[in-house]
């Protein structure tokens, strides 16, 4: 039986502030009504074929998430890296996936969409399965009506969502160690507005992603500092969202990936590495650390079966306010 309700049962108010009172609504695009085809919104089904026909044939549905996360992930290892494959569009926004090339954003989205599609169990699933778990993680609310500021940026944003809707749980201030990020200003979307095609080509979009970055600098973001971090990796899990915090203003995180605990019993960072230029299994994840000066830690999200899904809209608004309050 499937663990998933109709996507319309599990839709939420997509205009919530991150404090959830509404304060922030985002501006209707003229265009959001129109739909992208599918070939922009879906690249790459060829491999999403054959990863789930792997899938279905090794029962993965039956395994814990976690480990599921991490049998899709490896199916990607290698994958070229390409930059920005979240902009899809001038200006209608949507879920998209593309098998093709993949930024660290949209490895681990992938990774963790299609461990959860699997979770309702059939003998075939097809790129749209995939889409409604892509939408229901990427977007504020679990919905996306073609604006783009419904999409969650930030990645510190994302944990908080996303353990507000019972998919992945925020356990960084539950790891020994954990310490707050205070201080921070949020500006990377407004100051590199020229690198992103929906703000360059639709300047009414500026203002509010400002507005917008001025609620995520009031997060209550916790990390691991990278002096701590090798004591805790025998708490980590396979599939574990590892985000890496960085010491610069702009962003809370500067990059993300998964843990993956390979047969020599090393926690390592698996992820879409801009140096490798592909899906690579690097160093240990405190190891990884090292190698940059301008990472600070880690802060990590555990995805959570689907079955623990918030459905309830009111539910969902009081997980988020206790997340972050």
């Amino acid at each position: 039986m499937s663990h998933h309700p109709p996507l319309s049962r599990r839709r939420i108010l997509s205009s919530l502030s991150l404090t959830g009172v509404g304060a922030f609504v985002p501006p209707a695009l003229s265009q959001s009504k129109r739909e992208l085809p599918l070939s922009t919104r879906f690249v790459g089904e060829a491999k999403f074929q054959s990863i789930v026909k792997k899938a279905v044939a090794e029962k993965w549905h039956a395994i814990p998430i976690g480990e599921r996360v991490i049998k899709v992930a490896r199916e990607l290892h290698g994958t070229p890296y390409e930059n920005f494959t979240l902009e899809i569009d001038n200006h209608i926004e949507a879920p998209s996936a593309n098998f093709d090339g993949l930024d660290c954003w949209t490895f681990f989205e992938i990774s963790l969409g299609i461990a959860r599609m699997l979770s309702d169990q059939r003998s075939s699933y097809d790129s749209h399965d995939l889409l409604r778990e892509i939408q229901f993680t990427r977007y504020r609310g679990g919905i996306c009506t073609g604006n783009y500021l419904e999409r969650i940026h930030y990645l510190a944003e994302w944990f908080f969502e996303n353990d507000a809707r019972g998919t992945c749980r925020h356990i960084t201030g539950d790891l020994p160690g954990a310490a707050s990020i205070t201080g921070r200003r949020i500006s990377e979307m407004t100051v590199l507005w020229k690198h992103y095609r929906y703000l360059k080509n639709n300047p009414e979009l500026r203002a509010p992603m400002g507005k917008l970055e001025l609620e995520i600098a009031k997060l209550p973001v916790q990390y691991i500092p990278t002096g701590k971090v090798a004591a805790i990796e025998p708490k980590l899990q396979n599939g574990d969202v590892i985000g890496i915090a960085t010491k610069h203003h702009g962003g809370f995180c500067s990059h993300v990936g998964l843990a993956i605990r390979t047969d020599d019993g090393v926690m390592r960072l698996m992820h879409a590495s801009r140096d490798y230029r592909k899906v690579v299994i690097d160093k240990s994840i405190s190891g990884y650390l090292k190698k940059y000066s301008k990472h600070a830690g880690i802060i990590v999200g555990r995805p959570l079966p689907v079955s623990e899904t918030v459905t309830d809209k009111e539910q969902y608004l009081r997980n988020l306010r206790a997340l972050v309050s």
